[in-house]
């Protein structure tokens, strides 16, 4: 689920749609949650489907740490990417402002840390831009990310939350314990898909 305090416009017909502010949103603030009507898409769905339906699951999901395509039932699909995003996934799961967004400025995300399988360009306009999205891209710069989510996450309980009360209590549990000894981070490196060790472990514990 998206922060209440946005919307959907056109931007234009390169880019498309695109989220913005209806308000004032302070950084710490939670911004999107995986709630309990996201459609997930798991490995298998996904290779029965027409290469229509699998074109349309790329465009509009992300895959999480466990090959799963999550797909947004409301408008949160359509956050774009920018390398100066004002937003970012946490290891948490759930996706946070990294600096104040005011009223009327795009909502916007880091799709590197989404699992791409392929390259991706990019046309967000920064002048830093990477001008592509790579899946290494998760692995060189994930310490980064992290560098800009502990700038903000001790903001977290001291502005308002609307979205707070959807966190399940796992994740609630992980947050308290991370701001009773902040040594507890969890790395958004938690959110890389596990493929690698999931083939591991099942050699490990195939019988032959």
């Amino acid at each position: 689920m998206i922060h209440p305090k946005t919307e959907l416009k056109l931007i234009n017909q390169e880019v498309g749609y695109g989220v913005f502010a209806t308000d004032f949103i302070p950084e710490g603030t939670i911004v999107y949650v995986k709630d309990s009507l996201e459609l997930v898409i798991s490995p298998t769905d996904y290779l029965v489907h027409s290469s229509e339906m699998q074109e349309a699951i790329e465009k509009y999901s992300y895959m999480d740490e466990n090959g799963n395509r999550i797909v947004s039932w409301d408008f949160a699909k359509y956050v774009n990417h920018c390398c100066n995003c004002n937003t970012i996934s946490t290891g948490y799961g759930f996706e946070m402002a990294i600096r104040d967004i005011h009223k009327g400025d795009q909502i916007t995300d880091e799709y590197g840390i989404f699992n791409i399988d392929k390259e991706m360009e990019l046309v967000c306009g920064e002048s830093k831009c990477r001008k592509k999205i790579r899946p290494e891209d998760f692995d060189l710069l994930y310490q980064k990310w992290d560098d800009k989510i502990k700038k903000s996450i001790g903001k977290l309980f001291n502005v308002e939350q609307p979205l707070l009360p959807l966190l399940d209590h796992a994740v609630r549990s992980e947050l308290d314990q991370f701001f009773t000894n902040p040594e507890f981070y969890k790395s958004v490196y938690a959110l890389k898909y596990k493929q690698h060790d999931l083939i591991a472990e099942t050699k490990n514990n195939s019988v032959f």
